[in-house]
């Protein structure tokens, strides 16, 4: 257990959770109320719509990924955060007083929810990549998992306080709340002893742009492989509002009360997961392959199950091993990169993490209509085991080498051995 919470010992990390929680209490209400006001009252319960929202929420990190990784190495990222932090918060308490005021229109949602995806381009890999600076590497494992922790506690309460906020007050006050849940966080970040700040090294002069990055990812096949399983589970495993919805409806004729037990029962199993994760040392190149196979095997379980509640349980355990497995591959990406190149091949981290899911909901959710939601979970299973066998490709072509001779330079090595 001390293992597990150690990072909290630091003053600037648990100021920093502390805030991060309170505001990520906050960006789970507007989720929430924003889909619901766009589904309810600005439009007749079009999808369409709120899967437009999520596009150009979730979309520009891919878009803005150069700038962002360049940013993030080249400025000071605390002040950085600050700016982002306090345009999220400016985000929405506009879109709340327009709420409020009944001027609120649907293509300014769109107008709000685009900007506020530019916004989080930036403020992602400077939020991950400025964990670092706060634990040093030797807690970066701890503090990555914790924050997770943090974000899919929050999932727990944000959701469950805004129907509540919802039905009591309407979703305008929920964004507002929202507006001041940001508060947390700025001040945690200028409260900071920032003399016990881990700043990385300088850059070293020369090129700066995410080319850079890609350049720099050419040498590195460890990172390579780590970041091409993160595509294929994220791309077609991390569907989990398809999976849920379409097994509460379509397998177990249920309403919206089951959607969000199950949903729940998700939520739950990632909070162990990444609890779990904390109270391991560095992650390797063998842990994500093992949580990637075992991925694999729990959805193909999920699949399986007769009834919702054998489902929820086996859900939680899907949640956990998803959980086990992105949190593990960001720690292991930054710890393996050298922090002045840590914001460029993070932004790319990102733009993979947050971009490749809505690439493949398209193709999970045609086979889930096609061939029943118990298929899609296949699908997800499949890209369990696909990323389980290019881990497995690698390090058995790493062992080869090593009986045959040294590895091919530094880089290789240090993947290899591991």
């Amino acid at each position: 257990m001390l293992r597990t919470f150690h990072s909290l010992g630091g003053y600037n990390y648990r100021i920093w959770a502390a805030g991060a929680l309170v505001s990520n209490i906050g960006t789970w209400m507007q989720r929430i109320a924003q889909d619901w006001l766009v589904l309810t009252v600005l439009t007749h319960d079009s999808g369409a719509s709120v899967g437009l929202v999520m596009s150009l929420q979730f979309g520009p990190p891919i878009l803005l990924m150069p700038l962002a990784g360049m940013a993030a190495d080249r400025f000071d990222r605390r002040r950085l955060l600050i700016v982002t932090q306090s345009a999220m918060a400016v985000l929405a308490l506009g879109l709340g007083l327009l709420t409020l005021l009944g001027a609120v229109r649907l293509w300014q949602v769109y107008a709000f929810a685009g900007v506020l995806g530019c916004v989080s381009s930036f403020d992602a890999p400077a939020r991950q990549t400025f964990v670092a600076e706060l634990v040093g590497d030797e807690g970066l494992p701890n503090a990555v998992a914790l924050n997770s922790t943090l974000f899919n506690g929050a999932r727990l309460v944000g959701p469950a306080v805004a129907g509540l906020m919802i039905a009591a007050v309407g979703s305008g006050w929920v964004f507002v709340i929202n507006a001041l849940s940001f508060v947390a966080v700025i001040g945690a970040l200028a409260a900071m002893r920032t003399a016990e700040l881990r700043r990385p090294p300088p850059a070293p002069a020369g090129p700066s742009g995410i080319v850079e990055g890609f350049r720099y990812l050419r040498g590195r096949p460890d990172l390579i492989v780590a970041l091409t399983m993160l595509f294929l589970v994220g791309t077609y495993g991390l569907n989990f509002p398809i999976f849920i919805s379409t097994m509460s409806v379509s397998a177990f004729h249920g309403g919206p009360d089951l959607y969000g037990a199950l949903s729940s029962c998700m939520a739950v199993g990632s909070v162990a997961g990444a609890l779990l994760v904390a109270g391991r040392k560095r992650p390797h190149l063998v842990l994500l392959r093992v949580s990637a196979l075992s991925f694999g095997v729990a959805c193909a379980l999920a699949a399986a199950m007769p009834g919702p509640w054998s489902f929820g349980i086996v859900l939680a355990l899907v949640g956990s091993l998803a959980q086990t497995f992105t949190t593990s591959t960001n720690s292991l990406v930054q710890l393996s990169t050298e922090p002045f190149m840590r914001g460029r091949v993070m932004a790319i981290y990102m733009g993979i993490f947050l971009g490749c899911t809505p690439l493949g909901a398209p193709l999970v959710g045609w086979v889930a209509d096609a061939f029943g939601p118990r298929w899609a979970l296949g699908v997800g299973a499949a890209s369990g085991f696909a990323a389980a066998a290019l881990a497995t490709w690698y390090l058995e072509r790493g062992k080869r080498r090593r009986a045959g001779g040294p590895p091919p330079g530094p880089a290789g090595g240090v993947a290899e051995a591991r």
